[in-house]
């Protein structure tokens, strides 16, 4: 009968203490808190992400595939040497169209954190994509993707 007895005020006791623990740090939905509202920072305003990547020593192929809504870029890139990573066709100014009627995108990668060897050709082909809506093909006669060494373009 001891046994129940305790068990019972055990549970009480750690049920009673369940109304303290809520609003404590103990409650991992308590961890992060809630949202607020940032004062100072404007819908219009642009954050732009610094990237430090170097372009692509040269642009090799581009293809433009239509697709529904706008369409989509595909270009390879070949770098003097093996292993670069985390290839992106990133817009030039902002996705403004040039003098000339021209979008244009550079070719970006980071190359290799280590040594690596030069390989074939077939072996150091990087590739890279990206969509281009048809609100930003509007005003573009031309689509050109830039390297290091050269730059290639398809028009209208």
């Amino acid at each position: 009968m001891s046994s129940r007895l305790i068990a019972t005020v055990l549970i009480a006791t750690l049920l009673a203490g369940c109304g303290t623990v809520r609003e404590s740090r103990l409650n991992p939905f308590n961890w992060f808190g809630g949202s607020q509202e940032e004062v100072g920072f404007a819908p219009g305003d642009i954050v732009e992400r610094l990237d430090n990547r170097p372009l692509i020593d040269q642009v090799t192929s581009l293809r433009i595939e239509r697709v529904q809504g706008g369409a989509v870029v595909h270009a390879v890139g070949l770098p003097p040497t093996q292993g670069h990573w985390e290839a992106d066709l990133v817009l030039e100014n902002r996705g403004r169209v040039d003098e000339n009627g021209a979008l244009v995108l550079q070719f970006k990668a980071f190359p290799s954190p280590i040594r690596t060897r030069q390989g074939t050709q077939a072996s150091r082909e990087v590739v890279a994509g990206t969509f281009l809506s048809d609100q930003t093909l509007a005003p573009a006669r031309q689509i050109t993707v830039r390297g290091q060494r050269n730059a290639l373009t398809s028009r209208r």
